[in-house]
């Protein structure tokens, strides 16, 4: 899973080295017809589907007097819109059950100024998750979140460039440190192993015990 296709190939290869069996699929969460036309790809390649992670992704902080439409669409139309038809299009190719996992974020509880349309995809993807969590349960597909914390990615970059913000947000976080991003593995293979195989509707937040201490 990577950001632009030369990310992707170049994951593809790092597993291949691995001896790993991958296949690359390039997809725009933007595009309905798109998402579709890939998953019906990965079934006829791969079969039955097992797995999904939504975990694609925008963010531009702007006040939220000077959000615009196209803004707004961008952000929401990736986080929210792209998440559920992609776990549409999974769900109908999964034919022994499965596991999905939305990745949420601390603004699916929390307010963060600047962060209008960005917050508003998180809280409906964390809505969306409880309500395909119920609905899918009798097709024995298990949905479940995974909420991040504050983790250094691309997408956040431009925060820890500001070395006062680094200062006062860990002085927020009880474990004080930021997350890694091998701290989601634990969590993400759990949720997606028979060990939750009585787990689903629910959001594990992955934040160093940031939503606990406020």
């Amino acid at each position: 899973m990577a950001r632009d296709e030369l990310a992707l190939r170049e994951m593809h290869q790092e597993l291949v080295a691995e001896q790993l069996q991958a296949e690359l699929f390039a997809i725009d969460v933007a595009d309905v017809a798109s998402i579709d036309a890939t998953f019906e790809r990965v079934r006829s390649s791969m079969g039955s589907l097992d797995i999904l992670i939504n975990n694609a992704g925008v963010e531009q902080i702007c006040p939220s007097l000077d959000v615009a439409e196209p803004l707004w669409d961008r952000i929401v139309g990736t986080n929210l819109k792209g998440a559920f038809f992609c776990a549409q299009a999974a769900a109908r190719r999964m034919q022994h059950g499965g596991a999905i996992i939305n990745i949420c974020s601390l603004t699916s509880e929390i307010g963060v100024p600047g962060a209008a349309a960005y917050g508003a995809s998180k809280s409906g993807l964390a809505g969306l998750t409880r309500t395909l969590a119920t609905e899918w349960a009798a097709r024995g597909i298990r949905v479940n979140g995974i909420g991040p914390g504050y983790f250094r990615t691309a997408l956040t970059e431009v925060f820890y460039q500001d070395e006062l913000w680094q200062r006062q947000m860990l002085e927020k976080i009880p474990l004080r440190r930021f997350g890694k991003l091998e701290d989601l593995n634990g969590a993400v293979l759990f949720l997606c192993s028979d060990a939750a195989s009585y787990i689903t509707g629910q959001i594990l937040y992955v934040d160093g015990g940031y939503l606990a201490s406020i």
